[in-house]
């Protein structure tokens, strides 16, 4: 990025004294980050609300073999917009895009409670995808224009706690709902937190942007939008809906290159790229897109398949298997709350490769589990791996808005989160790629059900992924040390 990249910011929120009064809910910017905690929660608890509550809505719609799209669509919606709502909230601010997003997915929540069939709820969740690919860069945004690096240090902790609270609160209210009300409300309960998240919003949050005539670039976000929507279509259904070397498969992913290709050719001629290219040669925002692109692929190692061999391995039922895979959910905010004071004692590079060290003993910790193991071994790998992903995803995205101006921010956090959802569906291509390949040794060719299959045919097919995820630790590792150990921030004179 060059010089005429690092303006200051057309407005200035922080304060130079830090103390609880400055960041806490209590304070003149409480409720901007109180709306911001409200806003990630209507994401976090979707991530675990719906999961438990998947029986009761086959139940009522039917649609058994179509129920996987609930999560896919969702997944694509949110992948593809991100990077969309994150360049406009660089060109017209983070408060209307942070309120189109959230006001977005309040529709899709309303229409998914409304759902007379099956095909209706995916459509709908879609419709809430679409809304939450806003939320969580722009809500990272928003958090990095109005505290200080210092200042964030200690907003982590508030931030990890919506994590932790939507872990425990997202089963047990999906599991409440479908029970004694209806699985509808699962969505609907999303309405009075959005609500209130949005009038907070438009109450306490003033931001001064640059009134400028802006020049969309739609043909590179038609571009990135197809190419985006694709390869992870491609990825997600790989090996699930069609074989890997089918024509349709090949078919994708010659889209998807096609589409990316010309995408980066519209980019480099763009007078304002939706994602410029210059991100990805940046000394410390390329660190950081890689590091969140492999802990998206390390989530789904654990969290696609410590479930399934907790269950049909270990021979325990869904809610033990949930409380294996919940230890992760409080590993991270745990460590996330103390990230903050890390980094500003011993820097983003020290912390983020601390976590990396930590997620790798995690994952190590995978490889001795066998169908003898205890409960209690599945779930302390996923603590640890927790503890590690709490120190590393954070830091270096705040590192990488601290190194650029207010009117790249946005792009900045989106491109981080972009590449985590990128990692997300390579990791259920590549880890899915894995056991069917070890299941398809074991016993043929064939599509067999998850009961047809034996645990003597899952434990091996499954361990193969746990190699996996203890291999692309290691690479984890590697990665962060490529981050820099000083960050220059805009405006300040590199240190030599």
């Amino acid at each position: 990025m060059d010089d005429a990249d690092n303006r200051l910011p057309p407005y200035v929120t922080s304060t130079p004294a830090i103390s609880r009064a400055d960041v806490g809910l209590r304070s003149e910017r409480g409720p901007v980050l109180l709306a911001v905690m409200l806003s990630i929660g209507l994401v976090a608890i979707d991530s675990t609300i719906l999961a438990t509550a998947v029986p009761a809505v086959v139940d009522d719609l039917g649609g058994f073999t179509q129920f996987p799209w609930l999560f896919s669509v969702y997944l694509l919606g949110q992948a593809v917009s991100v990077p969309l709502y994150s360049k406009l909230s660089d060109q017209y601010g983070r408060k209307p895009m942070m309120l189109i997003g959230v006001g977005l997915f309040l529709v899709g929540s309303l229409l998914c409670g409304l759902a007379w069939n099956m095909l209706a709820l995916i459509a709908f969740r879609a419709v809430q995808g679409l809304g939450a690919g806003a939320v969580m860069p722009i809500g990272m945004t928003i958090v990095g224009d109005i505290y200080t690096v210092a200042e964030r240090a200690k907003v982590q902790g508030y931030l990890a706690s919506v994590w932790a609270l939507a872990a425990v609160v997202g089963p047990t209210l999906g599991g409440v709902f479908a029970d004694y009300l209806s699985w509808r409300w699962i969505f609907w309960v999303n309405l009075p937190i959005g609500a209130a998240a949005m009038w907070m919003l438009t109450r306490r949050f003033h931001e001064q942007v640059t009134r400028a005539r802006h020049r969309f670039d739609v043909l590179g976000a038609l571009l990135l939008t197809v190419g985006g929507l694709v390869l992870l279509l491609a990825l997600l259904e790989g090996g699930v809906h069609w074989d890997w070397l089918s024509p349709t498969s090949i078919a994708l992913f010659t889209v998807a290159v096609v589409a990316l290709v010309a995408f980066v050719l519209v980019e480099r001629r763009a007078a304002e790229p939706v994602l410029p290219l210059w991100v990805f040669r940046h000394r410390v925002i390329l660190p950081a897109i890689l590091i969140s692109l492999v802990v998206g692929v390390l989530l789904m190692g654990i969290t696609s398949y410590i479930p399934l061999y907790a269950q049909s391995v270990l021979g325990h039922d869904a809610v033990s298997a949930g409380f294996a895979l919940a230890a992760l959910t409080l590993g991270w905010p745990l460590a996330a709350a103390n990230a903050g004071r890390l980094y500003l004692t011993i820097g983003f590079r020290a912390t983020t490769a601390i976590g990396a060290v930590i997620a790798l003993c995690g994952a190590l910790l995978l490889l001795p589990i066998d169908a003898d193991s205890s409960l209690l071994m599945v779930a302390l790998p996923c603590f640890v791996m927790g503890l590690g992903f709490g120190f590393t995803a954070a830091p270096p995205v705040i590192a990488a808005q601290s190194a650029v101006d207010w009117e790249s921010r946005g792009v900045t956090t989106g491109a981080t989160m972009f590449a985590r959802s990128v990692g997300s569906a390579v990791g259920v291509a590549g880890f899915g790629a894995v056991v069917n390949a070890r299941v398809t040794d074991a016993i043929g060719h064939g599509s067999p059900s998850l009961e047809q299959l034996s645990a003597g045919v899952l434990a091996p097919a499954i361990h193969a992924t746990f190699v996996g995820t203890a291999i692309i630790a290691v690479g984890l590792v590697l990665v962060t040390l490529l981050m820099p150990k000083r960050i220059t921030e805009p405006g300040e004179a590199p240190q030599t």
